[in-house]
């Protein structure tokens, strides 16, 4: 009974539904007429009703091309990719649904969305809105945060030897305090200026201009917009903007603490060894955290804005989207170049301003 049911839909699907356009009141109707009128069918009959489906979405993503606009296109992309998958909305998280439902994402992020399900990590990771945007938009995301905090605590740790030299075991303590702002920062110089796919959603008809007009902002001001979706040059510049404030927010607190700490630690040895640790001065913390916190804002966000959204996302991934191994490789000489170039030029900025 199930086989035969599902004899005459495809028949319907294949022949006169095609003999009779007019029947096509919109894309989403005809994927939502399709799925629901498909019968539930036992193990035996999966693989049939799979074929069947498959070949009618098929048939269907020739029409979605030439009628509706972005956000239909979007909404019935999506549904069909789920179809295909044998997935529903009510599967899915509620923001992606949601954003699948107003026509904002299309087929392509939930075919990346279904492959990083297959992944444990990934999937307890997109759990978290924030993750889950960035994954959706770049599925080495991951690789790239382990990239840059494992040159981090490299380099940092190589600078903190050369800096101390015979004293880097005495004054371990104070390393280790540097190492961890460190990586912190590092984190937050990957996750803020990366690419998303935004499922944040509408703000209430209450909220300010301002308010408005940074939710409509993209997470980096280089990064390519979605179809249906379009950034004013404003919205670029402003993304900007935000990033550079939560940077500085960021780095100045992260400052803050590692130069605090590394002060408590240097006058708690001067009152243990009051000889040896003498020589040794406290770090202006006021200045020194400031300072640290406008590098970021401007240097480092610039630098990240356009390494995550220029040289990544619209130079190496089209080039290298088949080929994961090498884009990894090239991103990551990419990155720890950027990090070389930025060490030096805090050196350079750390001096001209005194801090150093």
């Amino acid at each position: 009974m199930a086989f035969a049911a599902f004899t005459n839909l495809s028949s319907f699907s294949l022949s006169n539904f095609n003999q009779n356009r007019s029947f096509q009141s919109s894309p989403s109707h005809l994927l939502q007429l399709r799925i629901s009128a498909s019968p539930v069918f036992n193990s035996s009959s999966t693989s049939i009703k799979a074929n069947g489906l498959s070949l009618t979405c098929r048939n269907d993503r020739r029409d979605l091309r030439d009628s509706g606009n972005a956000g239909d296109k979007n909404k019935a992309e999506a549904l069909l990719v789920l179809a295909e998958a044998g997935w529903s909305l009510e599967c899915l998280p509620k923001d992606l649904a949601v954003a699948i439902e107003a026509g904002r994402i299309p087929g392509s992020v939930v075919t990346k969305f279904l492959e990083l399900q297959k992944s444990a990590l990934m999937r307890w990771l997109m759990q978290f809105g924030g993750f889950k945007e960035r994954l959706l938009a770049d599925d080495l995301f991951l690789a790239k945060v382990a990239m840059e905090c494992g040159v981090g605590v490299f380099t940092k740790t190589a600078a903190e030897y050369e800096r101390r030299r015979e004293k880097f075991f005495d004054e371990l303590e104070i390393v280790f305090a540097d190492v961890v702002m460190a990586i912190i920062a590092d984190f937050m110089l990957v996750y803020l200026p990366a690419p998303t796919v935004s499922l944040r959603p509408p703000l209430s008809v209450n909220a300010g201009a301002i308010t408005k007009f940074f939710h409509g902002c993209p997470d980096n001001a280089f990064q390519v917009a979605l179809s249906g979706t379009s950034y004013s040059l404003l919205q670029r510049f402003g993304s900007i903007a935000r990033n550079g404030a939560k940077l500085f927010a960021v780095g100045t607190t992260s400052s803050l603490v590692g130069t605090a700490v590394t002060n408590a630690l240097i006058n708690a040895r001067k009152a243990i060894d009051k000889n040896g640790a003498a020589e040794v001065e406290n770090v202006p913390i006021l200045s020194t955290s400031v300072g640290y916190g406008v590098y970021m804002a401007v240097s480092s966000n610039l630098r990240y804005q356009v390494l995550a959204g220029v040289i990544e996302q619209r130079i190496l991934e089209p080039m290298l989207h088949q080929h994961k191994l090498l884009l990894s490789a090239i991103c990551f000489a990419v990155r720890t170049g950027n990090t070389f170039l930025g060490s030096l030029l805090w050196v350079d900025y750390a001096r001209l301003i005194g801090v150093q």
